[in-house]
């Protein structure tokens, strides 16, 4: 390995400069460096909204990387053939890279490592987007975990090591190879003139995201517990969308909130208990990767879910079902590109059990609403809705999203936030949604407010009926 030969470092969903081992051990090799994103067939493939906000968070780190004195060299085309080019063209013979561990990455990074290796080049595998890595964590009899709260017991207790600091310096190559123009790759093409609307709502880059950290952590954790099922409450951590980017650490936050619990807020250990919900999806996906594309539990494939867009779907995905929880939370997504958590679990057994649809449909729309979206916990929260999944929901509960809004929402303020029609003086977010959607859904909110596709009770009855109807 020459002496002065320069390092590529592959960043993917790891867009930041601390907490960061690849690009740890790049630096400390005293080695120039080479910072790389690939737009990849992975990259293209993104839902509209989570392309638009991996493009902004690309941009950002471009920035980051030019205040220490280095760059990020952007290429596109197949992963494996973009860095053979670059290691021709700058000597290079490392290359370094944070693991991600859903399917199709895994696929991939195998066969890159592969195919690098056997052309002579050393190519590393550091800790990716987790605490622990998924082949870790193992039952009393050797297997893996399938449901949360053994899972939670086996980790609670684990030491995660402290997290890295934040890079300063990179010594440069050379000379740098050429790079092509972010703006080129129009990865916000689809989200039209939504994106926009939804701009406002992004916290962008690491900086923010430590922000956020230590705002929640001062000023909201304690009250976590309560406040968190309070979709008009800020009452969670927001850290979502730098989470499936990478723009802040898992060992980040799981630190900062030890610290907080160690002084006797049992939220923070709430808030501890939610990554590693996070971390357990990452765990199914890994040892499970059918979660992603296919029912967990293999008998539900046999259950007759509708799979068609027909009227029901479109006024889910509309925000038009005549129920305020529902409608409320389809709108937030639209206009911010997130939804509150519990909003995420009301349309959720909304559309697979109030409409019987299939949870394909919804994670699929999702995925391209999300500016948070993520593999595996997209994957693993529609099938615990559907009562498909592992840990899931049982399938005969049903959220009635009625009684829902009188617990969580009593005084009505997150529903008045996010509809317009039928009120005189709408919110300024609501009549953002009719600024977002696309202009041949021909909404308006003068509009009148839709009465229910389905009724919460008729709903459940339905469910219940096809449940009881089932034979597996």
């Amino acid at each position: 390995m020459a002496e002065h030969s320069p390092i590529i470092v592959w960043f993917r969903r790891d867009l930041r400069l601390s907490d960061h081992p690849a690009l740890w051990a790049a630096m400390s090799s005293g080695r120039p460096v080479v910072p790389v994103f690939i737009r990849d067939g992975l990259v293209d493939g993104l839902g509209a909204a989570p392309k638009w906000r991996l493009g902004l968070g690309v941009g950002h780190l471009t920035e980051s990387l030019e205040a220490i004195g280095s760059r990020l060299v952007l290429r596109s085309g197949d992963a494996l053939t973009v860095l053979k080019a670059l290691i021709e063209e700058t000597g290079a013979d490392t290359v370094l890279w944070s693991r991600a561990y859903d399917p199709d990455s895994v696929k991939r990074d195998k066969d890159i490592k592969s195919a690098l290796k056997e052309a002579g080049i050393d190519a590393q595998s550091h800790l990716g987007h987790l605490m622990f890595e998924p082949w870790t964590v193992e039952t009393g009899q050797g297997g893996f975990y399938k449901v949360f709260t053994p899972f939670w017991k086996s980790v609670r207790g684990r030491d995660v090591p402290q997290p890295l600091g934040r890079i300063s310096s990179l010594t440069a190559p050379p000379e740098w190879p050429e790079t092509e123009n972010l703006e080129d790759w129009g990865l916000g093409a689809a989200m039209r003139r939504g994106a926009d609307v939804v701009r406002p709502f992004v916290r962008l880059g690491e900086d923010a995201a430590q922000d956020r950290l230590s705002h929640f952590i001062e000023n909201i954790v304690d009250d976590y517990d309560t406040k968190r099922d309070l979709p008009s409450e800020d009452g969670t951590s927001c850290l979502s969308e730098n989470l499936a980017l990478g723009e802040i650490s898992p060992r980040q936050c799981w630190h900062a909130a030890m610290r907080r619990m160690n002084e006797g807020s049992k939220g923070a250990e709430t808030f501890m208990k939610e990554l590693a919900w996070r971390e357990f999806a990452y765990h199914l996906i890994w040892h499970t990767p059918r979660i992603a594309t296919d029912n967990w539990r293999e008998e539900w494939s046999a259950f007759p879910w509708n799979e068609k867009e027909n009227a029901e779907v479109t006024a889910w995905k509309q925000g038009r079902t005549g129920i305020q929880f529902v409608d409320a939370a389809m709108r937030e997504l639209y206009v911010t590109g997130r939804m509150h958590n519990r909003a995420r679990m009301i349309v959720a057994s909304y559309l697979t059990k109030h409409l019987l649809t299939h949870w394909k449909i919804g994670l699929e729309w999702f995925e391209d609403c999300l500016i948070d979206w993520d593999p595996a916990a997209n994957a693993m929260g529609w099938q615990w809705s559907a009562g498909s999944g592992p840990d899931a929901t049982p399938y005969f509960r049903v959220f009635n999203p009625v009684t829902q809004l009188d617990k969580f929402d009593k005084q009505r303020s997150y529903v008045s936030r996010w509809i317009a029609e039928g009120r005189s003086n709408p919110h300024k977010h609501a009549l953002k949604y009719f600024d977002a959607i696309p202009r041949s859904w021909d909404l308006s909110p003068k509009d009148d407010y839709p009465k229910p596709i389905v009724t919460a009770d008729a709903g459940r009855k339905r469910a219940l009926d096809a449940y009881e109807a089932r034979d597996f």
